[in-house]
């Protein structure tokens, strides 16, 4: 186990695993939830374990037009920052036009419908700690079927502009059903880089479904926000991230942190404390590193890393 003090001064072992680790998953501002810090300060916080990028997500908006409006002060910032779009209500849902701007300002992710999808509304429809904006949004349900329960044409436009691109496809918090025939789309058109996030919370996929969606070339998120003490909700102990990466393989597993939010702890810290927890239960330094380096970086579009 880490200590406070370990984590003020990581062991060179440590730093050497972490060293070019790539973070999928940070909620850096701005934002309508709180935030910690922005995306200036995350490319500076990176740094402390010699990060070699990191995407930020925002759930309301295109985080490309951030990057590129704070392009003066990152110019001269050390961990290269990416950006993408979430397809929630407040872009217009499942939008062809949203996802085509974010690509062609330099987006490397499309998000699948996270606080617009039917199952993160039902997931949340009581007060379980997720952060919340200041004010109404007016948020809608979003769904990838159409009227008829088919596949709509918007999703597989969106699924054909990402495979084009040649970027990052996830499947947001779409439950298990939505989720398998949105990536089933999306392999069917091309789409090379695909994402579960965190299938035991808010998705709940299961067994049955992942090994669906692994069929499609999907990889398996955790993450560290999960897994840290300090983070009451969902409060996963580290044997769970354990038997996880055990039964899927770190060949399929990413490890991302999910953090960024106002009062969790830093995305680096997250990184200390649970790697070095990971190394003590027995996953290799080499399955580390494929998991938060080498399959990070090719769902990124970035070539591969030792």
């Amino acid at each position: 186990m880490l200590t406070a003090e370990q984590a003020r001064t990581p062991s060179p072992g440590l730093l050497k695993v972490l060293h070019g680790a790539v973070d999928l998953h940070c909620h850096s501002g701005p934002s309508p939830f709180p935030r910690r810090f922005d995306h200036v300060e995350a490319s500076y916080e990176g740094a402390r374990i010699n990060m070699r990028a990191i995407l930020c997500k925002s759930h309301h908006h295109n985080t490309v037009m951030d990057l590129l409006a704070m392009r003066t002060p990152l110019a001269d910032a050390p961990t290269p920052m990416y950006g993408g779009v979430a397809l929630n209500s407040e872009v217009g849902g499942i939008n062809p036009s949203a996802v085509a701007v974010a690509i062609t300002m330099g987006g490397r992710c499309v998000w699948g419908p996270t606080v617009s999808a039917a199952q993160h509304i039902h997931a949340h429809s009581h007060d379980d700690g997720f952060p919340s904006a200041t004010g109404n949004l007016y948020e809608k349900e979003v769904s990838i079927f159409d009227a008829s329960g088919a596949v709509s044409a918007e999703t597989d436009l969106v699924t054909r502009l990402v495979a084009e691109a040649g970027i990052l496809l996830t499947g947001g918090h779409l439950d298990g059903e939505s989720m398998k025939a949105f990536f089933k789309t999306a392999s069917a058109n091309g789409v090379k880089r695909i994402l579960l996030h965190h299938p035991d919370f808010i998705v709940n996929a299961s067994d049955a479904d992942i090994e669906e969606m692994l069929g499609y070339g999907a990889f398996v998120e955790h993450e560290l926000s999960m897994y840290h003490p300090a983070v009451p909700a969902p409060g996963f102990k580290i044997e769970r991230l354990v038997n996880w990466i055990r039964k899927i393989g770190p060949e399929r597993t990413v490890i991302n942190s999910d953090l960024g939010q106002q009062g969790n702890p830093l995305p680096v810290d997250a990184y200390l404390l649970i790697v070095q927890q990971l190394l003590d239960h027995g996953i290799s330094a080499a399955d580390v590193r494929q998991m938060i380096c080498r399959n990070t970086a090719f769902l990124l579009g970035l070539e591969e890393t030792n």
